[in-house]
């Protein structure tokens, strides 16, 4: 049986194809300003790749905040079972996921099944976001491939206390202007996303083990600050930022 998952982010669409529990391909594109267009467009390259006609593919499940503009699929699942299911396959001994998109961030708690027992959610503002760390890196003038290599060069980081996007932003400008370091400068805007998240997660209880999922945990910086507040080794997958069309692809397979 084969299957495909397409996640349509905000800032990035991911796509995978599955066949029997196997992955056999991943993608990832900007989402840009068609979220369909976006979503479809994964999806054909996919089948290209693979050399697949979509009659082959058995069933198309789409997830992200862009999946209801998926009309090549034939169903849509919300991120967080999606985000649930695809951390089971990838470790079923995981009991946590914390998810940081481009526009929210979710903690997620398991049951031994790979099934959400509860979650929490930050979707009212961009602080504890990929959004959040985009803004900090145009302020910067640092490309944000690199903010997670520089931060973990800090000695001392920032205090940057304010939770909200716009007065955290000038608070780094203020920042850069007194003459503190870039590395230092950095890591306190991952102390702060770590904090917000941290303190959503608490909320809900998160069990260890703890995996980080979404386009954030390439992001070596954030993940040592999280680590360091919730004191627990987070689990970072090659997958992180495919695992909610993962997800999709393993769901679309058990609904058929």
């Amino acid at each position: 049986m084969i299957t495909a998952g397409v996640d349509i982010g905000s800032m990035t669409t991911k796509g995978a194809i599955v066949a029997d529990g196997r992955i056999l391909l991943t993608r990832v594109r900007f989402t840009g300003y068609n979220a369909g267009a976006a979503g479809e467009k994964v999806f054909r390259e996919l089948l290209d790749a693979l050399d697949l006609e979509e009659a082959q593919v058995d069933r198309v499940v789409a997830t992200g905040y862009g999946r209801k503009a998926a009309a090549f699929a034939q169903a849509t699942v919300t991120e967080i079972t999606c985000h649930a299911a695809g951390a089971h396959h990838l470790d079923p001994r995981v009991r946590s996921v914390i998810d940081i998109g481009g526009q929210d961030s979710k903690a997620i708690a398991l049951n031994p099944q790979g099934k959400v027992r509860d979650f929490a959610m930050n979707d009212k503002c961009a602080a504890g976001t990929g959004r959040f760390l985009e803004v900090m890196a145009r302020a910067m003038e640092v490309d944000l491939d690199a903010f997670g290599a520089l931060s973990l060069l800090s000695r001392k980081p920032a205090q940057i206390s304010s939770t909200c996007t716009v007065f955290a932003e000038s608070e780094v400008i203020s920042l850069i202007a007194g003459g503190e370091s870039r590395e230092n400068i950095v890591a306190g805007i991952h102390e702060a996303v770590a904090a917000r998240v941290v303190a959503m997660a608490r909320r809900l209880g998160l069990a260890a083990p703890i995996m980080m999922t979404g386009g954030v945990a390439k992001n070596a910086g954030v993940v040592k600050a999280l680590e360091d507040k919730l004191g627990n080794v987070i689990e970072v997958s090659p997958y992180a930022q495919e695992n909610g069309a993962i997800g999709a692809a393993l769901l679309a397979a058990s609904r058929i």
